[in-house]
């Protein structure tokens, strides 16, 4: 009998981190404390970036769409498991499962594209300091963030589009919200074809978006090597570290996510490294680019003495 284009399950259950009853209070302060830390840390940084003309330079115009993207995706999962935390059923409707999955991914994707456009962003201001603010134009800065969004609904209605289209006899999912392997094991059917689909378009984000990325950093890396003064080398590599130190983090984990089989890994692996790049490294973003940053610590510490003063 063929697939229908509709689901027979009108809602799932989401399995959770643990099902441990002593551990769900826990684990909703440990979550609960992450969410607050990301919440303020990103606002703050956008409205530091806002009020401190200072910092309106494209590099801050960047992060401060970085933290707007970090915010957003982190808020898509992380307030419906704090719910799920201290409910008895977690219950969640198959059109709220599929808008989690949507936004979910617009943000994760975007996230890629704008860790690749701050590459180029350090480049231009590396390889060419004197022609960076050329370079790197008001217009061209948005028209590069705006891109990064777009290429972010695009790669999301393409993969819900596909979820959509699968027809569902489970309604247990062995995650703690609702994304695309998990779910794909709840179909009725052969999941083949579309997981393929799924793996060539999260192949084609983390894999072209890291080269470019790399790509970016070997004229970076090229360049301050060039530069003949230690002082010079050091200041150069601390303009890059903090973004350095972002994209290992985020690219780590959504490549051991997402490119390979689903099979390959076990439940609580996945668990773990969802549980990093959906809530931890929203939350350290901020923290890594404030406290390696003198620029942003300086426009804090004027900030902080207008308000108290």
């Amino acid at each position: 009998m063929a697939a229908e284009n509709h689901s027979t399950v009108t809602q799932f259950i989401l399995g959770g981190l643990t099902k441990r009853p002593e551990l769900q209070m826990p684990l909703f302060l440990l979550f609960l404390g992450i969410y607050a830390v990301t919440t303020v840390g990103n606002l703050g940084m956008i409205i530091l970036i806002r009020l401190n003309q200072q910092l309106h330079t494209p590099m801050y115009y960047l992060l401060s769409n970085l933290s707007l993207v970090d915010l957003c995706y982190s808020s898509v999962i992380t307030p419906k498991m704090l719910v799920n935390f201290v409910s008895q059923r977690n219950v969640i409707s198959y059109g709220g499962c599929m808008s989690q999955l949507y936004f979910f991914l617009v943000f994760v994707i975007a996230e890629c594209y704008m860790l690749t456009v701050m590459a180029y962003d350090r480049y231009a201001a590396i390889c060419y300091p004197l022609l960076y603010n050329i370079i790197m134009s008001h217009a061209l800065c948005s028209l590069l963030v705006t891109l990064v969004y777009i290429m972010g609904f695009i790669g999301s209605t393409i993969e819900t589009g596909l979820m959509l289209k699968l027809n569902y006899c489970e309604h247990l999912i062995g995650h703690y919200f609702c994304d695309i392997l998990p779910l794909m094991k709840l179909s009725c059917f052969s999941t083949y074809d579309v997981e393929m689909t799924v793996f060539f378009l999260a192949g084609f984000n983390i894999v072209f978006t890291s080269l470019m990325v790399l790509v970016s950093y070997a004229f970076i890396l090229s360049s301050i090597l060039r530069i003949s003064s230690t002082e010079g080398r050091s200041k150069a590599f601390s303009t890059c570290s903090s973004h350095l130190a972002a994209v290992g983090l985020f690219y780590g984990s959504t490549a051991f996510m997402y490119l390979k089989p689903s099979t390959a890994t076990s439940l609580a692996q996945e668990n773990v490294a969802s549980v990093f790049y959906t809530t931890v490294i929203p939350m350290l973003n901020p923290l890594i680019y404030s406290l390696r940053n003198k620029e942003v610590k300086t426009a804090l510490q004027k900030t902080l003495r207008r308000k108290l003063y």
